[in-house]
């Protein structure tokens, strides 16, 4: 398949079956991607998911590789989406994946309330308020920052588009998890398991993970944390299992 501009060609993780269309400039997928396809309790056999800010569909990619549902991306920026497209092309994944370009926004007037089982999101994580590249026309700050979609956007879409009963998984910073679970009961989605992730043991967290149940009962669990890195800076057993395959 031919690249275009800086794009380069990677394996997936480790796996070598499995390759992704990345670019520097527009986007390569990071660890918050990964943590979260690894920490969605994703349907098996039955059901539909869909993967809001998908990029450039990393992470349908990695949740097809545990499930056989079909599973819709949703992309604004015009480049990411192309690459998404090529990468299920890529990984002959055509009769599982699917990908849409379009404003999250607009996704619950294109399949109507309460069609999912599970929806996975990394949104932006910044406000416009935060005045680092803070230009418009570059695509890091369009994923990075709440131009598009701010937090309650995309916890209202989430809310309309997954079915009662069915859950919703994101990834963002826990400086707004006040924030996150505020909006998550205001649209009736219930947190039900939520993790910290941490760069070292003597680190503050700066990655949150958070699961919810659409209209279900207030019973919130803290999972252990999750440690990036060991003492000696090396992956920790846990998050190599979860990079390389090796998770007991």
């Amino acid at each position: 398949m031919e690249l275009k501009d800086d794009e380069r060609l990677d394996d997936l993780l480790a796996d070598e079956n499995m390759k992704i269309i990345q670019s520097p400039s527009a986007f390569a997928f990071s660890l918050d991607a990964v943590l979260l396809a690894d920490f969605a309790n994703i349907p098996v056999k039955r059901g539909k998911i869909i993967d809001l800010c998908t990029g450039n569909g990393v992470i349908p990619l990695l949740l097809s590789r545990k499930s056989e549902v079909p599973i819709t991306g949703v992309e604004i920026q015009e480049r990411l989406y192309d690459m998404a497209v090529r990468n299920v092309s890529l990984n002959q994944l055509e009769n599982q994946l699917h990908m849409i370009h379009a404003d999250i926004k607009e996704m619950p007037g294109h399949y109507g309330n309460d069609k999912f089982d599970y929806v996975t999101v990394n949104p932006p994580y910044f406000t416009t308020e935060n005045k680092n590249h803070q230009n418009r026309n570059d695509y890091l700050t369009i994923a990075r920052h709440e131009i598009y979609c701010t937090l309650e956007d995309v916890v209202k879409v989430c809310s309309q588009l997954v079915k009662s009963g069915g859950k919703v998984a994101m990834v963002h910073r826990p400086s707004r998890l006040i924030d996150i679970i505020t909006l998550f009961r205001k649209y009736k989605l219930e947190p039900k398991r939520i993790q910290f992730v941490y760069p070292k043991k003597d680190k503050e967290a700066n990655i949150l993970l958070i699961e919810a149940i659409r209209d279900g009962k207030a019973d919130v669990k803290l999972l252990p944390p999750l440690y990036a890195f060991d003492e000696n800076g090396d992956y920790t057993e846990v998050l190599e299992g979860i990079l390389y395959g090796k998770k007991q």
